[in-house]
């Protein structure tokens, strides 16, 4: 039976974030795997639209760990529409 992961391994979750009236064009990139020798690292990478933007990379030995750093990620974008008044959607 395969696991039943929320945020998928091997799979990018793409978030915008854009309000062309206020300057804001925002992406937020996270995603999930395991490397070689069985560590799941999570890559996640944010910036403005179209630019390189910034990235980093956490691991750790045990999938459900990784899955909840990567739900706090997940957290702090949906307040986006509180913080900067304009939510990011899923692409």
């Amino acid at each position: 039976m395969p696991d039943a992961r929320i945020i998928p391994v091997g799979y990018p979750i793409c978030l915008q974030a854009s309000d062309p009236a206020r300057n804001i064009a925002r992406r937020y990139t996270i995603l999930l795997q395991r490397d070689f020798f069985g560590v799941i690292t999570v890559d996640y990478s944010w910036g403005r639209i179209g630019s390189t933007g910034q990235c980093r990379r956490a691991s750790f030995t045990d999938i459900d760990q990784a899955e909840r750093f990567a739900r706090k990620l997940l957290t702090r974008r949906a307040s986006a529409r509180k913080r900067i008044g304009v939510p990011y959607r899923s692409l």
